[in-house]
Order: structure tokens, then sequence, then C-alpha cells
């Protein structure tokens, strides 16, 4: 005798839905606090294990020690830098003050004769400068101190937002550090489950997922590399003093995804205003070649790490990082490779029958 069919009480299937559903929001809304520095420490372990793993071996396979040198070198990394920038900037906030009234009262020299030959704006940029030369410096300190004091003034109300980064980056340390300790078991318990949800393929699409961030990240430290060593070459050959520092800070921002334009582009103005219009200009543009490269090179790089077509690459990362800020430079790209994998899969499913058949 077989079996009664299953019933199908609309009623019972609503609500059991409706349950897993309120089931997932209650505990994202338990766990938001935790999920950027979940998503953020992911992404670091994924695109380091390999190095990890790596440190393991050379320690005589003890793991406690290679995640203890790894915490330690994310520590260095992410907290250190932030505390010791935050440091500084407090303890000379009254000579950033002094500084920007002495040069106020300074005065401001003359425009030289080649301003007024710039093409478009010479002469606009001539007549305001003329302005401000003849304005007193008392006129001009005035004008600075009110600039002066707002700046100091937005920094102390920063001040908490920088307290809330550092906590958070603590956070992501601390959840690296546990993944670091057990990522093969994590690493099995999302690969079954995604083989849960669609079987070989969604196993696939974990793998081509972890191929994609450690692709990015290559692209973006690389990246970072070449522009920042590039733009300290064209620092170094201008005369601008400082350039190794110049060249440090311009590699951190590289690899915040600032960009080299941030510190190129007062070099290029400093050397404008000291006279010196040749090395300027030559500056200047090197500062374009420089500041443009990382959107032809990075792509390439990550599609190097990642069998992907370039346009999904550049717009993944270009739109992640739009969209998402620093993040989505990982997960954009992450996102739209395992989407392409899966529906490239499902479309090729239509040819299998014809095979068979054939």
């Amino acid at each position: 005798m077989n079996p009664p069919p299953p019933s199908r009480d609309l009623a019972r299937i609503t609500l059991a839905v409706l349950v897993i559903g309120l089931l997932i929001v209650a505990c994202l809304w338990i766990l938001q606090p935790f999920l950027g520095a979940t998503v953020w420490a992911t992404m670091i372990v994924v695109a380091t294990w390999p190095m990890m793993r790596g440190v393991e071996a050379r320690l005589g396979g003890r793991r406690w020690a290679a995640v203890t040198v790894m915490t330690f070198a994310m520590l260095l990394v992410l907290v250190v830098p932030l505390v010791l920038a935050v440091a500084t900037i407090v303890d000379h906030a009254d000579d950033m003050v002094a500084w920007s009234k002495s040069i106020a009262a300074a005065g401001i020299p003359s425009p030289p004769g080649w301003v007024e030959q710039v093409p478009f704006a010479g002469e606009k940029i001539a007549r305001e400068w003329q302005q401000l030369a003849a304005t007193s410096s008392e006129d001009l300190v005035a004008r600075a101190t009110p600039y002066a004091r707002q700046a100091v003034q937005w920094f102390a109300a920063k001040a908490g937002s920088f307290g809330l980064m550092l906590l958070q980056f603590l956070l992501i340390v601390i959840i690296t550090a546990i993944l670091y300790s057990m990522g093969e078991t994590a690493a099995r318990g999302v690969r079954r489950f995604a083989r849960r949800l669609a079987d070989e393929r969604g196993e696939s699409s974990v793998v081509l997922a972890g191929q994609a961030i450690r692709a990015v990240a290559l692209g973006v430290v690389v990246t970072a590399i070449a522009q920042s060593t590039l733009a300290g070459i064209g620092l170094a050959v201008a005369g601008i003093p400082f350039a190794a520092v110049l060249t440090a800070v311009i590699f951190i921002l590289c690899i915040a995804q600032l960009g080299p334009i941030l510190v190129l582009a007062p070099a290029v103005g400093w050397l404008y205003w000291t006279g010196d219009p040749v090395w300027g200009t030559v500056l200047l543009v090197w500062t374009v070649i420089v500041g443009s490269m990382d959107n032809v090179l990075r792509p390439i790089l990550i599609k190097r790490g990642a069998d992907l077509p370039l346009l999904l690459i550049f717009v993944g990362v270009i739109g992640g990082l739009v969209s998402m800020g620093i993040i989505g430079l990982f997960v954009g790209p992450t996102v739209l490779a395992v989407t392409y994998r899966l529906l490239e899969s499902w479309i090729s499913d239509i040819d299998r029958p014809r095979a068979k058949n054939g």
C-alpha cells in the first residue's frame, strides 16, 4: 500500500516560511554591530590564508604560533598607524594653527608673470592672486584664524569617530584571529552549506569567491606599490622635499583607495608657488599618468588571479568602490563573479540534453 501524499497545507507552509524569515531578520538584527567587522575579517583571512599557512609551515605546524604572528601583523597594519596618526595630529594641533597664522602674517607675494599665460583660467587666477597679495597681513590673519579654528574644532568633533574606528579595527583583528584558528572548519561549513543550496554549483561558487577575493587583494596591493613607487620617483626628480616620507604617505593612501593625487597635487602647486613652472608642469603630467594608472592596472591584475571577463572585473571594482566604499573593492567583484558563473552554468545546461540525444 502506497503512503499518502504529503499534505499541502498552505497556511502551514506560509507560517513556516514566515517564522524562518523572522528568525533570519532577528539574527541579522542582533549581529548588526558585528557584520561590518565580520565581512572585513573574512575578506582579510581569505586573502591572506596562503600566507598564514606558509607561516604555520615555517613554525613547525604550530597553528597557535602562526595565528599569533598574523594577529600581531594585523595590529601593526590596522591599529598602530591609526593611533600614531591621531596622536600626532592632536599633539600638533596648536602648531598647525600657529603655522597657518605665520603664513598669513608673512603675506602673499605677487603672482609671477607666467600665471597669466596659463590657458583658460590664467587671467582670473592672476587677478584673484593679486587681490590676496594686496591684502594686509592683519586682514590675512583675521581671515585665516576662523578657518584654522574650525579645522581644529572639526577634528575634535571627529575624535569620537576615530575612537569608534579604532574599536572597529580591534574587533576586526579579534575576529580575524578566530577565523585563522578555525579556518578549515569554517571553510568546510561554508562549502557544505553552498552544496546544500546548489549542489556542485554552490561549492564551485564558494571556491570562485575565494579566488576573486585573493585576486582583488593582489590587484590592490601591487597597484599601490606601483603607484607609490612611480609617484616617489616623480617627487624626487622634481626636487620635492621629504620625498621618501611623502612616498610612504602615498602608499597608505593608495591602499586606502584614496589615490596619490592628495599628495601629488599639493606638490605641483608648491612648485608653481615657488616659481618653478617647468618642473611643476612635468610633475602635473606625471600626476595625471600615475593617478589614472590604477583604473587600468588593477583590473588587469585581478583578471590574472581570477579568470573572468575584464569588463566584469572593472565594473565590480569601480561599482563596489562607489556604492560600498573600500570594502566594495572586494565585495563588488566577488558578487559579480559568483553571479556570472552561476548564470553561465545555468545557461550551459540547455546544451546538455542536445549532446546526449545527438
